[in-house]
């Protein structure tokens, strides 16, 4: 079968017949092979070209190339330069993740704004082959071995099937054009790494190690498939909702040869990982009672059932008077005392050293809120909680569990992360206190 009707059947199997599509084309081999198929196609298109402005002239060559190439087929193309250095600095992400985050975020306007349907992007098997490596390398599930999705959202990777040589192949047989990524000749980023380290070496074991791979991920989507469905078993006998809970039956856990990653499974969505989950499978057997938390919930050990709720109204927020020794939110306990050192550094996060004499009494310990900001230490000017936490890269659900220590209407610290510059210890500082932050279980 010739990869234009693979290719065709792909488009299909994804639920693009009918729709406008948005081509992502870097002008690299990839993405020109699948303008090229989309024209062959007949599907409506348009082209996205991303200028990240990483390689100087290189960079606004790949953007002239692009103009070229869709104007001489006669395609609307979309172009957009982005400052991607200084938003990685910003942000505090690396240069990969900073151009992912404009690129998508710009492709997604670009739909809604011009009217399109879906984007698709040149991801191929190799790629995904090398997603799956790190995801391994890093540690994963079933999920994570799978790699790169075919189709998530409104994105849609119909290259997914072919290996690079294939597509090599095809552009060679159609005689077509492309620019080279000077950048993917080192080994300074990982994926580069895994590429032209780790792959050829695992092909000197098994020459045929993109087809083999092939054939495993079909075996893995079809194991994710009855693994759902058996998950969706396991709900409907132990799961149950009502009043605003969750409730799981602590017997799943008895009778299961692996019960904290089944639970894992269960409860992921709601932000528990794994190693809670262990966690909680060790404590069910014990004295109810204990509380585990995640991002906007907490899970309860009860008699004979798994509870899960939102965070009781306790969350909200609490003073703190001069003289009190501890505090509680919701699941969280604060130790509070005089610190006779002023010269000591502590490297704990769930431990804050302030200036007693620059706070103001009485403190509030809260959520934090949309709207807060803070000078985090080593800064001389103000940020905003909400940047900061993307800068740690807290995950949104994460996110929801952040609480702060208010001093006089100022943070002075974002818990578990940082202090504020203006309340740390000084040569002179006369009076240093500290806050240590602890969970109830």
């Amino acid at each position: 079968m010739s990869m234009q009707k693979r290719f065709l059947e792909q488009l299909e199997s994804l639920g693009c017949r009918g729709k406008r599509i948005l081509v992502a084309v870097s002008g690299g081999l990839d993405s020109v092979v699948l303008l090229d198929l989309l024209i062959k196609s007949r599907y409506t298109i348009a082209v996205a070209h991303a200028n990240f402005q990483l390689r100087g002239v290189e960079s606004d060559g790949d953007e002239t190339f692009v103009k070229q190439l869709a104007l001489s087929s006669k395609i609307p193309v979309y172009v957009q330069s982005f400052d991607t250095n200084n938003y990685a600095i910003e942000k505090g992400v690396s240069i990969q993740m900073a151009a992912r985050d404009l690129r998508y975020a710009w492709f997604f306007d670009v739909l809604d704004r011009e009217k399109f349907d879906l984007v698709a992007t040149a991801h191929h098997l190799n790629d995904n082959l090398e997603t799956s490596l790190i995801n391994f390398v890093r540690g994963t599930g079933l999920q994570g071995f799978l790699g790169i999705s075919k189709k998530n959202e409104r994105i849609v990777r119909p290259l997914l099937i072919f290996h690079r040589k294939e597509i090599e192949a095809y552009a060679r047989q159609r005689d077509l054009s492309w620019r080279e990524d000077s950048s993917n000749a080192g080994d300074e980023y990982q994926r580069n790494f895994i590429r032209h380290q780790v792959v050829p070496r695992l092909k000197e074991i098994n020459p045929t190690l993109e087809e083999t791979y092939a054939q495993t991920i079909h075996r893995l989507y079809a194991a994710q498939e009855l693994a759902d469905l058996g998950l969706e078993g396991l709900k409907q006998k132990y799961v149950s909702e009502r009043e605003s809970q969750v409730r799981i039956l602590k017997s799943l856990l008895k009778e299961r040869r692996h019960p904290s990653g089944i639970l894992w499974e269960l409860i992921k969505d709601y932000g528990f990982n794994l190693v809670q989950c262990e966690e909680i499978v060790r404590a069910s057997s014990g004295q109810p009672g204990k509380v585990f938390l995640a991002p906007r919930v907490q899970l309860i050990i009860d008699r004979e059932t798994l509870i899960i709720s939102e965070y009781p109204e306790a969350w909200t927020e609490i003073g703190i008077e001069e003289t009190q020794l501890e505090a509680t939110l919701g699941a969280w306990s604060l130790s509070i005392g005089e610190h006779p050192d002023t010269g000591t550094i502590n490297a704990d996060p769930f431990t804050a050293l302030l200036d007693k004499e620059k706070l103001t009494f009485p403190l509030k310990w809260r959520s934090w809120k949309e709207g807060d900001s803070f000078h985090p230490l080593g800064m001389d000017h103000r940020k905003k909680i909400s940047d900061f936490l993307i800068d740690m890269k807290i995950s949104g659900k994460d996110k929801g569990a952040v609480t702060v220590l208010e001093s006089g209407g100022v943070v002075a610290w974002v818990v578990g992360y940082r202090i504020d510059d203006r309340f740390k210890i000084t040569r002179e500082t006369k009076s240093l206190i500290a806050f240590k932050v602890t969970m109830n279980l």
